[in-house]
Order: structure tokens, then sequence, then C-alpha cells
């Protein structure tokens, strides 16, 4: 088993529940363990030392809250991120599960796209900011507050929203956001997108530039007049 895989606790009674969102969060590369009361939750949570544990609210033997409870009294688990899964309406349960140590909460019916959303943005709270990152890259992510580049599947996500860019768009903005902040000069840009050996115009960098900052917004990209662009949060 990959020690760098981030490690998601379910907590559900309803068994398909468990199925349909395992599916789609194992889909994401995470590893994903189970459990159908609060009870069981514990134990596995102590056992497994997950980074984020979803918890069902209303369940047999020991319910969400009563769970959360005793999990924040486990040391090890101090860094773990809880998210409570809560049906609409419940608003009594939201307040009831940050007053028991819940960080967030995810309402019921979600869609997969949302969930895995919530999970992203939730992991990066995590205090284990380095097994976080390790996990991307080796998914072939980068991640820069609210983009990711997932290089796999050649497309990004700007807050939340995804987005398919042409191939040398794609590749010049990986460049900028592979070391966010440094200026990278025109020709540094030239010889790692296009090639030492091809010949482009001397306005093909600024054209790209700006198709980029109609997608991504004009705040990221900055321009270092008469010597190149940078990337900034």
């Amino acid at each position: 088993m990959n020690e760098n895989k981030l490690k998601i606790l379910l907590v559900d009674d309803e068994v398909d529940i468990l199925e349909f969102i395992s599916y789609n969060l194992e889909k994401e590369g995470y590893i994903v363990y189970t459990a159908k009361n609060g009870i069981e939750a514990v134990e596995l949570a102590e056992k497994k030392q997950p980074h984020l544990i979803i918890l069902d609210v209303m369940m047999p033997e020991m319910d969400g809250i009563a769970a959360c409870e005793e999990i924040r009294k486990i040391p090890s688990l101090s860094n773990t991120i809880i998210a409570f899964l809560t049906a609409r309406g419940e608003d009594y349960s939201q307040i009831a599960g940050f007053d028991a140590g819940a960080d967030d909460y995810i309402t019921k019916p979600v869609r997969p796209k949302v969930l895995i959303s919530r999970v992203k943005a939730l992991l990066k709270r995590s205090g284990d900011t380095q097994v976080v990152e390790s996990y991307l890259e080796e998914a072939g992510m980068v991640s820069v507050g609210n983009l990711v580049i997932d290089k796999e599947r050649y497309l990004i996500k700007m807050n939340n929203q995804e987005m398919v860019l042409p191939r040398k768009e794609f590749e010049l903005l990986s460049l900028l956001v592979s070391k966010s902040g440094k200026v990278f000069t025109r020709e540094e840009i030239y010889s790692t997108v296009w090639g030492e050996n091809v010949v482009v115009g001397d306005r093909t960098i600024d054209v790209h530039i700006r198709k980029l900052r109609e997608k991504i917004g004009n705040d990221h990209i900055k321009t270092l007049k008469g010597i190149g662009y940078k990337y900034v949060e």
C-alpha cells in the first residue's frame, strides 16, 4: 500500500450510501474505509488513522455527534479533519456537530463532483500538508490556491470549474504554476514550451498569456516588462 495515498473513513448506516460514496472516492485514488455506526467508527479511526472522516449524524448504537466527541479525545487524531454528512434541514445537527469538534458538514443528497471538490478542499486544511502535496504530485496534479492542474487528464480546475485548454496554453500555465511567484523569462518560456529549435513570433507568448487571462482571470499572471511573467495566487 502506498503510504502517500490519502485515507478517508466513511461512516453511515445506509449501505447504498457507503457504496456510492466509496466508489466515487476510490476513483479519485483515495483509500476508503467504511463503518456502519459510531462505535465501529471510533475503533477504525484509531486503528487506521485517516486524514479525513465523513460521519453520518443519525446512526444506531452511537450517533455521529457522540462518535465525533470520542474521536476528538484521541491525541493521534488531532489533525484529522471531520465532516458531517447531514440531511437538508438538520440545522440542529450542524450546530451540534461543530460543538462536538467537526470541521465542516456536507449536505445529503450530494452530487459526486460536489463531493469530490469538498473532500479535496477539506484535505487541504489537514495539518499533514506534506502528505497532501505528495499525493497530488503522484496523481499528476499541481495545486496552487484555487487552481488545480491535472496533467494526466490535460485539464485545469479553477474555483472547482473544469476547463480544457489548448496544448500550448496548458503547458505555459503548467510551467508558470510549477514555481508560483518565480519570474520566468521569455527565453525560458520559449525554450520550455516551444523548444529551442522551433521558430515562433515575438508576440506568441503575449497572445497565449492574454488567452489564459481571459480564462482564469487577470489577477494571477503578472507581467514584468522586459523580463517575463510569473503566476501568483
